[in-house]
Order: structure tokens, then sequence, then C-alpha cells
């Protein structure tokens, strides 16, 4: 199951959030979601974790609690939405091509 984890410190390391929801189960992976131009953390990031039932009872402990200073957001992350194509672009002059 996979977990979203919300307002985290920007100190906070994936390492830490390993070892938060560990004491719940096995942890397939866990990830501070960054920034990919400047990479400091954007303050939230994700936890899979191998047990259903481990992943409810982290999300039910730790939901509210705090975490490196912060009180943080715990819960069933959501299948991540479909944006559709990115518009924009041209170039550099704001215009396109002419081709």
């Amino acid at each position: 199951m996979n977990i979203y984890v919300g307002n985290l410190s920007y100190d906070t390391t994936d390492q830490e959030l390993l070892n938060t929801f560990s004491t719940f189960g096995q942890v397939k992976s866990a990830k501070v979601i960054t920034d990919m131009g400047t990479g400091r953390s954007k303050g939230f990031g994700f936890v899979e974790m191998e047990q259903a039932a481990d992943a409810r009872e982290a999300i039910a402990a730790l939901n509210g609690t705090e975490l490196s200073g912060r009180s943080i957001t715990v819960n069933e992350a959501r299948p991540r939405e479909d944006r559709g194509p990115r518009t924009g672009g041209g170039n550099s002059r704001g215009g396109h091509r002419g081709w």
C-alpha cells in the first residue's frame, strides 16, 4: 500500500521516513519528494509498505504526530491524476518557429 506523508520538515530524509514507518512493518520504499531544479524537499513524501494492514496501522498511529518538529499528515496515497499534455512552449521570444 502506498502512503502519502505531508507537512514534512524540509530537513526530513528518506532514511527518517523509512525508520519511522518500519516500526509498523516491512517498508518497500520511502522517498521524500524533491524539486528537480534545486534538489530541495517539497515537504511531502511517499512510503510503500508490503502489507496493507501494517500500512493502515501506521496511518492511524502517525497521522497528526510530530516528525522532525512538524505535525505530519499521513493518509493513503491517491492515484496520480492525469493532467494531460503540457501546453505552452514556442521559442524564447514567445512565438512559434513559423514552419
